[in-house]
């Protein structure tokens, strides 16, 4: 019997800015660590909640009354001898929907792939055929790479993120112990610990879903009541995210880590610890699938201590269609990703410019994995990011020692498109034909 196909508006993360995700919270760093923010917190009336930057225990989250004047605070800390440095914990959204929610050819196209369950080997694990023979895979050229050089990637990428299926028959095995920064609790943050069992039961009713970075959701009729709810705002997004770095580096491990809560909101403190948490417990590897508009100085600190550290930041440029500077992207050190559609052409969607873009990836009906054991298609520059960051696995695999900088020279060897999109779209098979010659291998 054929599937009903309704439509439901489903959007997923991209990040615009509040006032602050609460007025009364601030990210301060010291020039003493515990002991100076006690001090200025008994002195400011405020209340230290907990330590930002992990082990190194000088970046602090603390808290004033809901009366205090924001601003006059931070003026009070900025004044403080104990003080380095103090901000804001900013917040991150969702946008509002766009009103032209409708299905063009490209994404019906995308169904003959979703379509395709046939089940198949893939690295020690039964995934859909139409995941692993998609046109974003032959694109890229994933199978070739593996195949020509013997790679399948090494090392262990955090996702920070919606957390993870952690019962996804494709990813079970992969998945890194990790955090969830909304609860606080360590171990694997599952995506659908946010459900009831009735909603988890229609998810593993294998459902298909066509979700669009701005946009559509092409689900069957129970899933549609389940998933039109605004506290399932970006549901799914990082076990997504996860299913796009195992198809590439199947064989790298994958770290969740939980800072975006389901109706999409999260907070600056959160992703600066989890990008300090990634370092200090073995990521090689952080994939940021978000953007921010505006400039945080704790979050550059955390990617330039994660830099130091060996760990190669990957993140998105955003889906404003516009040329203009987000963040993590922005940043020197970070490599920023674009998204281009499957003939090779900057997605209409995607952010450009070739201050932020290193490259670029397919970013338009990429097909993968979705909780409920089942596979969805999407897109967006939160999808194109984690090409990159699988390819970066890839060449950990050619060399574990790969730094962030011998990655970048390695991805730059693109197929190129315009300057807007940096070095243009990613090829795997030249990237890491590039890293093995830097190797003086043949």
């Amino acid at each position: 019997m054929k599937r009903r196909i309704w439509l439901i508006v489903a959007v997923l993360i991209a990040l615009s800015a509040l006032p602050a995700f609460a007025d009364n919270q601030f990210i301060v760093r010291t020039k003493g660590g515990h002991t100076a923010i006690e001090e200025t917190c008994a002195r400011l009336g405020c209340k230290v909640v907990r330590a930002v930057d992990g082990s190194s225990n000088r970046v602090f989250l603390i808290a004033t009354s809901d009366t205090t004047r924001p601003d006059f605070f931070l003026e009070l800390l900025e004044d403080d001898k104990r003080v380095e440095d103090a901000e804001r914990v900013r917040s991150a959204v969702l946008p509002e929907a766009p009103p032209d929610l409708s299905l063009n050819q490209s994404s019906v196209a995308v169904l003959n792939w979703l379509n395709d369950t046939r089940p198949v080997n893939y690295f020690g694990d039964t995934v859909w055929n139409g995941y692993i023979r998609q046109p974003a895979a032959e694109i890229v050229r994933i199978l070739e790479a593996h195949r020509s050089f013997n790679v399948a990637g090494a090392g262990i990428v955090a996702i920070i993120d919606t957390g993870i299926d952690p019962e996804h028959p494709a990813l079970k095995q992969w998945i890194a112990s990790g955090y969830d920064f909304v609860r606080d609790v360590s171990g694997v943050p599952s995506e659908l610990a946010a459900l009831d069992q009735s909603t988890v039961a229609v998810l593993n009713q294998s459902t298909v879903a066509v979700l669009n970075q701005s946009t559509v959701a092409v689900l069957n009729q129970s899933t549609v009541a389940v998933l039109n709810d605004s506290r399932y705002a970006v549901f799914g997004h990082g076990t997504m995210v996860a299913g796009i770095i195992h198809l590439v580096a199947p064989r790298a491990k994958i770290m969740p880590l939980r800072v975006f809560r389901h109706d999409g909101t999260a907070s600056t403190s959160d992703i600066a610890r989890a990008i300090y948490y990634a370092v200090e417990n073995g990521a090689n590897v952080i994939n940021m699938s978000f953007s921010l508009p505006e400039f945080s100085p704790e979050i550059m600190r955390a990617v330039n201590f994660a830099v130091r550290r060996g760990v190669i930041c990957v993140a998105s440029v955003g889906n404003d269609g516009k040329d203009v500077l987000v963040f993590p992207a922005a940043l020197g050190n970070v490599i920023g990703v674009a998204a281009t559609t499957n003939d090779d052409k900057r997605a209409p969607f995607s952010n450009f410019g070739p201050d932020m873009v290193w490259v670029a990836a397919p970013g338009e009906g990429v097909i993968t994995t979705f909780p409920g054991s089942s596979y969805a298609a999407a897109w967006g520059t939160s999808f194109s990011t984690p090409f990159v960051s699988g390819a970066v696995a890839l060449l950990l695999g050619v060399e574990i020692k790969t730094n962030s900088a011998q990655a970048a020279d390695a991805l730059a060897h693109a197929k190129s498109i315009s300057e807007e999109l940096g070095f243009g779209r990613l090829d795997l098979y030249e990237a890491v034909l590039a890293r093995r010659k830097a190797l003086g291998w043949q």
